[in-house]
């Protein structure tokens, strides 16, 4: 059997001549999609298909998604540095309160969550109050109704399926519809959700479209008889550069269990308003084909795009080049497939622990500062750290400036704990780590338990064993026993200063919205008033940069009124101060570059403490170490 080709249908092509064309052109399937299709208009639009072709018809549901309500005007444009609340009953709907479906899914927000909203528009909330949330804009721009909204960096608790599927569905069957197509499948019980409510020989696709649908592929492959792509909605929860790999490895688990696999959005984009496509996208169009997918999808292209025929008769030259060059070598074309979805389904944040299992771990309890730490780590602060040091990592570093791998990296990060409290414990078992509330908060799996010389360790990572310098003195306050592995969050840390500390994805899904490649990030303890001043860097030996990003140890919004918009972002820092000299100014800008910054400003005096290093000491770290894929900015103000 040929590729197939699947068409959504829409104001553009409801109509005779459209539905009798792509018909002849072998459309393999028409779709309607529920989220833009008004739930009494339904048997009306099925009646004056079924009349009108043979084609089977797919329902695609609305499904798990949290989508803007609506708006006065329609349309509104909120602007970066604004607050904007979503109210949990409903409101008209503009630029200062606003809500969100379905009913009471912003109850589920939580201080410091990022949301994107209909692409553009980026905010964080600040706040919870009784009758609503509190949202900061970061990114601003023009918010429509029914317009997607994405949490980043975590899933909600969303239904499969809306009460209007659910009444789509009753009509659907009704009138003997044969496909249905399940929106932002989550689970396998999401597939048994739907299979319940259709007739057996409906045909169930599910549609990829959310990381919980990535972490459950296997499960949603096997209960499902064909996956879709929806490239679209993903690159809203993923970046947008892992979309190729991930549609490779998609593809790749469908065809292992024999289930057919559907690409859609953005194949022939331009069409929409251009009679012919680009050259990348009958590119992506091939390539899709030859990485193994059963069919292409066109939404937008022929539901609402003023050349739906021309773009599937485009489509229809695309496969039958793919066919012939495919024939002509007598073998599928190479896909070079990728491995596992790396970070994105290897996280250690919060969630990735079954909570189920706590109760049988021994339970370890650690200072504020530790905790700190495990979320450092399991957030990629420290990458490429996963965890604890061992001791030939903290020997490597101490020695070297490098971890076992070679990776340029400065600074211990250990986890010491009283040698009571070790008592029973040895490597190879998992533990719970709590702190004063003696709630778990992380998981740590433990592959050392050593000893280190106190007074060895204070010369190589201080340079002096005095007890007048803090980092020394601090060191010499505990023993010498050291826990090595490692972690995985239970819950999320709440951060001293609340949503305004951001983890690394969420800081980069920022500078993504705004469009900043090249950024300079710097690190201060306190509200400068010079927040003007620093700007001025961004332009400075020859960076250009974007924009800055400025990691504050106190709460921004101390420092949000003198704080220039557009070429500046404010986060609150939850680097700890380690008295490490050179050491930790390079340490910092290894953690700004997990980030996402490219550059790193070292002020002249930046972490000395008198009478123990030289300003000359950290230029000559920075340059001895070679490139560390962020490039210091020297300054002094």
């Amino acid at each position: 059997m040929g590729s197939e080709i699947w068409c959504t249908l829409g104001p553009a092509s409801l109509n005779d001549r459209v539905i009798h064309r792509l018909e002849e052109l072998g459309v393999s399937l028409f779709r309607l999609n529920l989220s833009h299709t008004r739930i009494e208009l339904l048997e009306g639009i099925l009646d004056f298909i079924q009349s009108r072709t043979s084609v089977p018809i797919s329902l695609d549901t609305e499904g798990a998604q949290v989508r803007t309500a609506e708006l006065a005007a329609g349309r509104i444009v909120v602007r970066e540095g604004a607050a904007v609340r979503v109210h949990h009953e409903p409101v008209p709907g503009d630029e200062a309160a606003l809500n969100l479906n379905p009913h009471g899914i912003a109850k589920q927000l939580r201080v410091g969550d990022l949301l994107k909203i209909d692409a553009e528009v980026l905010t964080q909330v600040i706040g919870l109050e009784s009758d609503g949330v509190v949202m900061r804009v970061l990114h601003g721009g023009e918010i429509g109704q029914n317009k997607a909204v994405t949490v980043l960096e975590r899933e909600l608790d969303l239904p499969a399926m809306t009460e209007k599927d659910r009444r789509a569905l009753v009509i659907g069957m009704q009138k003997g519809v044969g496909h249905v197509a399940l929106s932002f499948a989550n689970r396998a019980a999401d597939v048994d959700e739907i299979r319940a409510l259709v007739a057996p020989h409906v045909r169930l696709t599910s549609k990829i479209e959310c990381l919980n649908g990535l972490r459950n592929l296997a499960e949603i492959a096997e209960r499902s008889d064909a996956l879709l792509i929806d490239r679209g909605d993903l690159s809203r929860q993923v970046g947008i550069e892992k979309i190729p790999t991930l549609q490779k490895d998609i593809i790749a688990v469908g065809r292992n269990v024999g289930r057919g696999v559907y690409v859609a959005t953005n194949l022939l984009e331009s069409m929409v308003v251009s009679p012919n496509p680009t050259r990348a996208e009958v590119n992506d169009s091939l390539n899709t084909l030859m990485d193994g997918a059963t069919g292409l999808v066109l939404a937008a292209e022929t539901a609402i795009g003023a050349h739906p025929v021309a773009a599937v008769q485009m489509l229809r030259r695309i496969i039958r080049e793919y066919e012939e060059q495919r024939r002509l070598r007598s073998a599928p074309p190479a896909t070079t497939l990728a491995g596992r979805h790396g970070d994105l389904l290897d996280d250690r944040d919060a969630g990735c622990v079954d909570r189920r299992s706590l109760a049988s771990l021994r339970t370890l309890r650690v200072a504020d500062a530790d905790l700190v730490d495990c979320a450092q780590l399991a957030h990629g602060a420290y990458a490429p750290l996963a965890g604890f040091m061992g001791s030939k990592e903290l020997e490597s570093v101490l020695d070297k400036n490098r971890l076992l791998d070679g990776s340029p990296w400065t600074l211990p990060i250990l986890l010491r704990l009283p040698e009571a409290a070790l008592a029973g414990v040895s490597a190879g078992d998992r533990v719970a780590l709590s702190g004063p509330a003696g709630d778990a908060v992380a998981t740590l799996d433990v592959s050392e338990i050593y000893s280190f010389d106190l007074a060895e360790l204070a010369h190589k990572w201080f340079g002096t064993t005095s007890d007048e310098h803090p980092g020394v003195a601090a060191l010499c306050q505990g023993g010498d026993r050291f826990v090595a592995g490692r972690v995985a969050l239970v819950e999320t840390l709440l951060w001293p200063h609340g949503p305004f500390a951001l983890s690394p994805g969420q800081i980069r899904a920022i500078f993504a919205q705004k469009g900043w490649s090249k950024v300079v990030g710097l690190h201060a303890e306190h509200a400068s008033p010079r927040l003007h001043e620093y700007v001025r860097i961004l332009d400075l030996q020859g960076v250009h940069a974007d924009g800055m990003y400025v990691g504050l140890g106190v709460p921004p919004q101390e420092a949000d009124d003198r704080a220039p918009t557009g070429r500046l972002l404010l986060g609150a820092s939850v680097m700890q101060p380690r008295h490490g000299g050179p050491r930790e100014a390079v340490f910092n800008a290894l953690c700004y570059k997990n980030l996402g910054c490219s550059h790193f400003v070292v002020e002249r005096s930046y972490r000395r403490i008198d009478g123990f290093h030289e300003d000359a000491r950290t230029r000559e770290l920075f340059e001895n170490l070679g490139d560390l894929g962020i490039a210091p900015i020297f300054v002094d103000f």
